[in-house]
């Protein structure tokens, strides 16, 4: 059931309702980043109904003990995860001696817009105090040109006579984690300062038990007020600062307070006060609109350079750059220390902290629309992560290194088996991520530097997972989770066993001589690796001519989706574990995840058959699963299916498919969007080392274009419904293959009739 709270439009979140019952999503879909930190799209003044408070900053987590009466050898000593940090927007607002609470005042012409093109999100209402009105104004956005910066102005007029104001921006540190422990505090006071100019607070996270790094987080507040000020007064305790505005404003006269917020974290200085204090001085003389105008130009050239336009549905366009812009608010690549976390800045569920949905998801989407250097960051993290990804594996018993589900420092820190230490597939994915890589830019350099040593190690590790069966004779993969998380513990998962086979073949393509000496690769090993290459077993249906997803799964009562009830969904949320556990319903693409990683091993008939067999058993409840189905659907014809699989992960936040987005939103997924336009509707592929493209036009759009970049190159697509146009905006002469012919592009624009 979809539920949608903004209003259709092609650049903005927009909606004239305070809705209160759905408070929460409201919140996700309005959160705001610029990579260094983010916040939910909490209310200035507060809000005394259901709420979720949330601000985040990059890189700062906390190791929460995982020990629990079940604990087994192998498990993670810590579970990590993202913590709330210091509410920085606040601002106390009194109208003739009453709070204002928007959950218990009268609210008139309330407008609330997230302005994706300029990255800004503004508020403006009527409350009603006293039978008089009061117009309210505010707008926040986290500057994108300084990244510690952040910028509240906020806007009180009396509509109906005089009044008498408070306005007190603070800064509280008194946060908590909704999913801590029986209330745990997180952080602890370190320094606090109410001072006539400015105030500051700084904290710190709480020691832990496992030797990982503790994070301190300093915030430094500085206001402007323009109207009659009558009293100036601060205050402070060890976790909070105000400075409290007594204020006389006539009828029709605005009162505006411009909060101006500095963050500084252990992770880039020691001085904390130093640097907060040096960035806020050297903005002294910048005005607001010079700040506004900055960041607004700066957001603009990422959509110049990101931007996917849609003409003739704007419901779809709307979709596209959300996600883009989400994606981007999270993550831009300036920081090679950081990578994606699912939910970003905008939720505490999943830890925060980086997935396989990184290497499968995103990165495509990355070396298509950033500089080369982001991608290759992305790579570089894993590589930084390899001791700790062999500490993994030695943990469990295994040789080579076993990359993390979940981590903040490669170290595993998930505490659920069934995910933790079986669903190894992840681990492939790394290796395809450092392929995927090499056939888009060519860069041959990064697998001799970096990527031979992470493929030689990942391939250790298959080597020792795998056993032989003496009844087969053929290399099996026992106990596995495959990306169908809705099935644990089974038996040759196909795809488990087809990336495991790919990548000890992919790293025997790519190891000389030179690495093999350096990395001690064995005879003995290259010669068992090529055994298990010879012999892995892949089941198989001869009668459907199909993968089979795992051992057992053709011997599940098999039924399709449209079976179930509404009622029924999510299974996640109505069905218990054991009866999910036993049904036949896939939450997201397993076989069909294999199929579309190596396009060009599996002709057309194959594709078409595993699809038709296994999209109709998928209920699609993870984020990540729509947009692999509506690559593979635009690639066998299926045009429709592919549109609806597009529909659903670009609005699978702003309409909550999965009745689950007030949690915050799926950040990794939504480069799912962009792949169902780019790779399934335009049909681009890199896989063979060359560039080529098969278009096709959804019915309901006029026409849709991209820009990307592609090696030395940077490329515009145009599809329209009887011909697809290529111009050259940057770059010398390239080979293209459209619809499987060859054509040059060059300085004059390459057209081509569709198909």
């Amino acid at each position: 059931m979809r539920q949608r709270l903004f209003e259709i439009d092609p650049w903005k979140l927009k909606t004239k309702e305070l809705n209160k019952k759905h408070k929460r999503l409201q919140e996700s879909l309005t959160s705001i980043g610029n990579g260094y930190m983010g916040m939910r799209g909490n209310f200035e003044e507060g809000y005394s109904g259901d709420t979720h408070q949330g601000t985040y900053i990059a890189g700062v987590w906390f190791p929460d003990k995982t020990r629990v009466g079940w604990w087994k050898n192998g498990y993670p000593d810590y579970f990590g995860k993202v913590i709330n940090a210091l509410n920085f927007i606040g601002i106390e607002v009194i109208i003739d001696g009453e709070k204002l609470d928007l959950y218990t005042d009268v609210v008139l012409d309330f407008d609330l817009t997230l302005d994706m093109k300029n990255g800004l999100l503004t508020r403006s209402f009527i409350v009603q105090k006293n039978e008089k009105r009061y117009q309210i104004e505010a707008t926040r956005f986290l500057s994108i040109k300084t990244r510690e910066l952040a910028v509240m102005k906020y806007c009180v007029t009396p509509l109906d006579g005089d009044a008498e104001l408070v306005l007190a921006p603070f800064l509280d540190g008194e946060v908590q984690n909704e999913d801590a422990n029986y209330e745990e505090m997180f952080w602890e006071p370190v320094n606090v300062h109410a001072g006539e100019a400015n105030g500051f607070l700084t904290t710190r996270t709480i020691p832990n038990d496992f030797q990982t790094e503790r994070f301190t987080v300093h915030a430094l507040m500085e206001n402007h007020l323009t109207g009659v000020i009558l009293n100036e007064t601060v205050s402070q305790t060890p976790f909070y600062t105000e400075k409290r505005y007594q204020i006389k404003a006539e009828q029709n006269e605005t009162v505006t307070l411009e909060k101006r917020v500095i963050i500084t974290t252990s992770r880039d200085t020691e001085n904390l006060e130093e640097k907060a204090m040096e960035i806020l001085k050297s903005l002294a003389h910048v005005s607001y609109e010079e700040l506004v105008t900055a960041h607004k130009e700066a957001w603009q050239e990422r959509f110049m350079k990101a931007d996917v336009v849609i003409t003739g549905d704007d419901s779809a366009q709307q979709g596209i750059r959300f996600n883009i812009f989400q994606l981007f608010s999270t993550y831009y690549g300036e920081d090679a220390r950081l990578n994606i976390g699912p939910k970003g800045f905008t939720g505490e569920k999943y830890g925060g902290a980086t997935y396989w949905d990184t290497e499968a998801f995103a990165l495509p989407m990355y070396l298509a629309l950033t500089n080369e250097e982001v991608p290759r960051n992305l790579l570089k993290y894993r590589f930084n992560q390899l001791e700790e990804a062999k500490q993994n594996a030695r943990k469990i018993g295994l040789d080579g290194a076993l990359y993390p589900m979940v981590t903040f420092t490669g170290i595993e820190c998930h505490n659920e088996w069934e995910i933790t230490f079986e669903e190894i597939h992840r681990n492939g994915t790394i290796a395809y991520a450092i392929y995927n890589y090499m056939t888009y830019t060519g860069d041959q350099n990064y697998l001799n530097e970096y990527g031979i040593d992470v493929l030689v190690e990942i391939s250790r590790f298959w080597a020792d997972r795998v056993h032989l069966s003496d009844r087969l004779s053929k290399y099996m993969i026992h106990g596995v989770t495959g990306p169908n998380e809705y099935e644990n513990n089974v038996n040759n998962n196909w795809f488990t066993n087809y990336i495991a086979t790919w990548t000890l073949k992919f790293t025997l393509e790519n190891l000389d001589q030179k690495a093999q000496t350096r990395l001690h690769v064995r005879d003995e090993e290259i010669q068992k690796w090529q055994d298990i290459i010879k012999r892995m077993y892949f089941p198989y249906d001869e009668k459907w001519q199909i993968f089979i997803q795992h051992d057992t799964f053709l011997d599940k009562e098999l039924r399709a989706t449209d079976t179930l009830t509404e009622a029924d969904l999510p299974l996640n949320q109505n069905w218990s574990w054991d009866k999910i556990l036993r049904s036949c319903f896939i939450k997201q693409a397993d076989v069909l995840q294999g199929i579309y990683y190596f396009p060009n091993h599996f002709d057309f008939d194959t594709k078409q058959r595993n699809f038709e067999f296994y999209e109709p058993l998928t209920v699609h409840e993870s984020s990540l699963s729509p947009a692999i189905h509506a690559v593979l659907a635009s690639e066998i014809g299926k045009y429709d299916k592919a549109v609806e699989m597009y529909e659903r992960t670009a609005r699978l936040d702003l309409d909550n498919y999965n009745q689950d987005t007030e949690d915050g939103l799926h950040i990794t997924s939504m480069a799912g969007s962009w792949l169902a336009i780019v790779q399934g509707f335009a049909g681009m592929r890199t896989t063979s080392g060359k560039l080529e493209f098969a278009p096709f036009l959804p019915e309901s759009w006029q026409n849709y274009s991209f820009k990307i970049n592609y090696r030395n190159a940077r490329i515009e697509v145009l599809v329209e419904k009887e011909q697809v146009r290529l111009k050259l905006l940057k770059g010398t002469e390239l080979a293209v293959f459209i619809y499987g012919e060859k054509y040059l592009l060059s300085k004059e624009d390459l057209i081509v009739t569709s198909k």
